[in-house]
């Protein structure tokens, strides 16, 4: 793993910042090469404020909350260059690239947690979940193996998992999905992190399970004041429970701003291409162009380029009807164009530049 300097970076600013990011960019060693999944991805996330990172499979989200948390597999040889600046809960700045991996796992689970998305295959099947969470309580607080049970209990009781007196003696298979879901929550709770990273944490639940887990960890977040990281596909998710939001394509962030604005006035071809497909903004679009029968919903076309053949200028120009022919030769810059907002777009910017 290496670490190459920060590159400058066109963040929002803030003093106050939980983490900042700047320049992060990770590659990974294949049999046909190197490929860059991540590239100069920078972002800011505020105490108690949610960031949600969107975009569609394969964009690069999961790989920048990995190497945030530094758990890309070995064999993967992955490389993370950039910036990663995380203040501590005793106001302490550390970059989490640069630490070294005793530090790393001195901060993961205590002072940063992680959600996955199936915790099927995140919980140890032989351990009773009761035993998982303990573990954090004894690593990071010290607690002796009575203690932590109890803690343990106390952490079911706060993610609303009724039972909680049997449930911590039990095994994940013996948990439905959602029981599951609380379960990781409550074991990413366990030692009161001031950021938590949630991977698709609600992907392979039904919409009310889903609405409930969301609730829950919108609560947690008001009685805690930790920062959260959401990565997601699901923007009407996004439009209820996140602050900002910075949609990701191809290894980039093409667009960045507050939840209000984005959804207000996208920006990027892509931002307007995600948001054509849902529902909602459909039959909004419809009834301002005077039509009154079902909204059509709108998808993107094509598919997002390999890692493997990146194409020579912008990402999203096979698929942009906007694409001019500096599009296909330029890789366009993430610039401001407005209060804590940019964006990705040579169109765009040319655009409001005139």
């Amino acid at each position: 793993m290496t670490h190459s300097p920060a590159t400058p970076s066109a963040v929002a600013s803030g003093a106050a910042a939980r983490l900042r990011v700047s320049g992060l960019s990770t590659s990974f060693a294949t049999e046909a090469g190197r490929i860059h999944s991540v590239s100069d991805v920078s972002f800011v996330i505020e105490p108690g404020k949610t960031l949600a990172l969107v975009g569609e499979s394969g964009s690069g989200k999961s790989v920048t909350s990995l190497s945030l948390m530094g758990l890309h597999a070995r064999t993967s040889h992955a490389e993370v260059g950039g910036q990663a600046i995380f203040v501590k809960r005793n106001g302490e700045a550390v970059d989490l690239l640069a630490l070294k991996e005793s530090d790393k796992r001195e901060l993961r689970g205590n002072e940063i947690a992680m959600i996955f998305q199936e915790p099927m295959t995140s919980l140890n099947p032989v351990l009773t979940v009761g035993e998982q969470i303990a573990e954090s309580a004894r690593l990071h607080l010290g607690m002796d193996r009575r203690t932590a049970h109890a803690h343990a209990r106390r952490m079911l009781e706060l993610v609303e998992i009724p039972a909680a007196g049997q449930r911590v003696n039990e095994y994940p298979h013996q948990l439905s999905g959602g029981m599951r879901q609380r379960v990781m929550i409550a074991q990413a709770m366990a030692c009161n992190p001031t950021l938590l990273i949630a991977d698709e944490p609600t992907t392979a639940l039904d919409v009310t399970i889903q609405a409930q887990i969301l609730a829950l960890m919108g609560r947690l977040q008001k009685e805690t004041g930790m920062s959260i990281l959401f990565v997601t596909h699901n923007l009407g998710v996004v439009a209820q429970y996140a602050d900002a939001v910075a949609v990701m394509y191809a290894g980039r962030i093409v667009e960045s701003a507050s939840v209000h604005a984005l959804f207000a006035e996208p920006q990027h071809p892509y931002t307007r291409g995600l948001l054509a497909c849902l529902p909602g903004v459909a039959r909004r679009n419809a009834l301002a162009q005077g039509l009154h029968g079902k909204p059509v919903l709108k998808a993107i076309p094509g598919q997002v380029a390999s890692p493997l053949a990146p194409p020579p200028g912008c990402a999203f120009a096979p698929r942009c009807d906007r694409a001019s022919a500096d599009c296909d030769r330029q890789v366009p810059k993430l610039v401001a164009t407005g209060e804590a907002r940019l964006t990705r777009c040579l169109q765009y910017v040319e655009r409001v530049a005139a």
